[in-house]
Formats: structure tokens, C-alpha cells, sequence
């Protein structure tokens, strides 16, 4: 028989041992947000769910599971192999532990496969990330960075995290760069997927004296920072990244690749065209139409994006910050490393 466990009780049991996730909701249900890390083997496609939902609402309860029970019977075996061929202890979740995760757990038992169900389902992981974002207790000291648009604040973090140092990717946990163009070449995730991924960074980062992490505007494309992260950014050490304009312009391009998505980018372009000066606007579409890309980007820095950054940083005016003035991406890391060496040996 299969076994019933929390939420609490399945993240103990991950932590001591190898354990597969499975998601056994629809795949657009799976698409929209689940557990991080899980599988989904659908006990309904999103076409089998919406007939069974119709006979339920229409028709009646016993109509719905008569039929439900007629499709899941057609592929049990199919289903079943699926399971068979994960190794591992296993743990399956549905919408909010009924029906498909019960069956699934159930038939699996029959067929002596040993499964976990999930109480509560999705909703209780969901109701469990909203509760601990909204009274999360930060702990580790900030160091905020910042720097105009191209400063390759995003790969500086990838970098200092390759050398063992604690970072927080916003943008990665948003699937989002941050600007108009931000989404594009990218996978952009919904505000329910970036909570979960961003409560789990979080809990894995609690060991650490210190995390380093952009300056991010509260809005990362579709997604909402929580306010302890905005408070966090206010009240950390500023890091300020001055890079020139060449450096900036190569590092988009390098970024961005517009070569490979000419198209989005004049159309994304379009959206904030009636915010830039006629000509300079004109003349930033007529390189992107040229693949002048480096000459398009540089008159958007200029333009555009520079004294948007400028208007949004006043608010650190009175606010210490730490400014490192470099050519390339190269010294930029080199000089926040020698900072942080300073800092950490002055604390040990």
C-alpha cells in the first residue's frame, strides 16, 4: 500500500535520499507550475482532463469517474512502465491529493512499485511558498550590484559564483533579463514558478554569511520581486560597476545575439520607439534593419536605457557605495573579488 506524507515529511525525505518527484496533473497544468526538480507522467492529457471536468460539472460525479476510468484503463500498462523504469524511492502529487495521485499510488502499489503521495498536493507546496516568502527572515549580509545596462552584472555573478561565492540570479529565476528586450532567446517564468525557485535558492543559500545579487528593479519582466528582496537591495552594500561604452555595447551584443533574433527585436523596438527622439528613433531601426546591431545598441544606451538607470539610481545618492571603475568584464571580476577578500579577512 502506498504511503501518505507532508510536504515537510517529502523535503526530509529528499534530503537523505535519492527521490523522484512526479507530477501527475495534465501537462499544461505541469507547464504552468510545479514542484522544482519533478517529472510529469499525466494520469489525464489536457484534452482527457477537460472531458472528465465537463462530465463532473454536467453530468455527474459517477459519470466522470466511469469515464476517467475508461481512459486510464486503455493506457495502464503504458503508465505503469513509465513509473517502473524511474529508480529510486518515488513520491507523486496531483492538483491537491485526490483522485489521479490516490489511483496512481494505488495501481502502482498493486503492481508492488512503491510510491509516496503528496497530502495536500500542488496546492499545499503553493500555500507553503507564499507563507514562508511572505515571513521570510534574511540573514546573509547583501552586496548589491549595479551598473548601467551592459555591464555584464549578470555574467560578473556567474562568474564569482564559479568560484564558490554565494549569488542570487533574479534574472535566471525570472527567465527575464529585465528589459523590453528581455524575454526574448529566453524561457520566461510565471510569478508561481519564480516563487518556487527563488524560495528554494534562498533555503540553500541560508548557510552562507554573505549572497551577492543584482540590483534588480522590483518587476523582472512579468514576475514581482518579494519585499524583503527590495528591502534587502536598499540596506545592502552597493557595488557599483562602471564600465565604457564600447565594453557595454560588445557585451549586449554578446548577450542578446541579435543576429539570431532580428525580428523579435525590431518588433520589441516598436514598443518604446515613441519614447526616444524621432530621429535618433529612426535611426536606431534603420541599423537594426541593417544589422548594424553594435551602432543600434549604442544609440539605445545613449538615448534610452542610460538615463532611464540614471533616474531610477538617484535613489542611492545619500547611500555609500563602492565604486569600481573598470575596462573590461575581466577586471570587473578581479576587483570585486580583491573587495570581498578585504572584507572577508577584516571579519575573520
Amino acid at each position: 500500500m502506498f504511503q501518505d506524507i507532508t510536504l515537510e515529511e517529502l523535503r526530509a525525505l529528499k534530503n537523505r535520499k535519492q527521490m523522484t518527484v512526479i507530477d501527475v496533473r495534465s501537462p499544461s497544468e505541469f507547464q504552468d507550475s510545479t514542484l522544482p526538480d519533478s517529472l510529469n507522467i499525466p494520469f489525464f492529457d489536457d484534452q482527457e482532463r477537460a472531458e472528465v471536468g465537463t462530465l463532473y460539472k454536467q453530468v455527474s460525479v459517477h459519470a466522470a469517474k466511469e469515464r476517467g476510468l475508461e481512459i486510464v484503463s486503455a493506457k495502464l500498462p503504458t503508465f505503469i512502465k513509465e513509473f517502473g523504469a524511474i529508480e529510486g524511492d518515488k513520491a507523486v502529487f496531483c492538483w491537491r491529493g485526490g483522485m489521479r495521485s490516490r489511483t496512481t499510488a494505488t495501481v502502482l502499489s498493486l503492481m508492488d512499485i512503491h510510491a509516496y503521495r503528496l497530502i495536500g498536493g500542488y496546492k499545499a507546496y503553493r500555500k507553503w511558498v507564499l507563507e514562508s516568502l511572505d515571513t521570510y527572515d534574511f540573514k546573509p549580509k547583501s552586496y548589491v550590484i549595479h551598473g548601467y545596462t551592459g555591464t555584464g552584472k549578470t555574467n560578473l555573478l556567474h562568474r564569482l559564483k564559479n568560484l564558490g561565492h554565494p549569488i542570487l540570479d533574479l534574472e535566471g529565476l525570472a527567465g527575464h533579463r529585465g528589459s523590453i528586450f528581455g524575454q526574448i532567446g529566453l524561457h520566461a517564468n510565471n510569478q508561481k514558478t519564480f516563487d518556487a525557485l527563488l524560495l528554494e535558492e534562498l533555503i540553500a543559500l541560508e548557510p552562507s554569511p554573505y549572497v551577492l545579487f543584482e540590483a534588480e528593479s522590483k518587476r523582472i519582466g512579468k514576475i514581482v520581486m518579494p519585499q524583503f528582496l527590495a528591502h534587502q537591495k536598499e540596506i545592502g552594500t552597493q557595488i557599483w560597476i562602471e564600465l565604457p561604452m564600447e565594453s557595454r555595447v560588445q557585451q549586449i551584443l554578446e548577450d542578446y545575439k541579435p543576429e539570431q533574433f532580428k525580428e523579435q527585436y525590431i518588433t520589441a523596438f516598436h514598443n518604446i520607439k515613441s519614447r526616444i527622439h524621432i530621429p535618433i528613433a529612426a535611426e536606431i531601426e534603420q541599423n537594426l534593419q541593417a544589422d548594424m546591431f553594435g551602432e543600434a545598441v549604442a544609440l539605445l544606451l545613449e538615448y534610452y536605457y542610460d538615463p532611464k538607470y540614471e533616474h531610477s539610481s538617484n535613489q542611492y545618492e545619500d547611500i555609500e557605495k563602492i565604486i569600481i571603475s573598470v575596462n573590461n568584464l575581466d577586471e570587473a571580476e578581479a576587483a570585486v573579488l580583491s573587495y570581498l577578500n578585504d572584507v572577508n579577512s577584516q571579519n575573520t
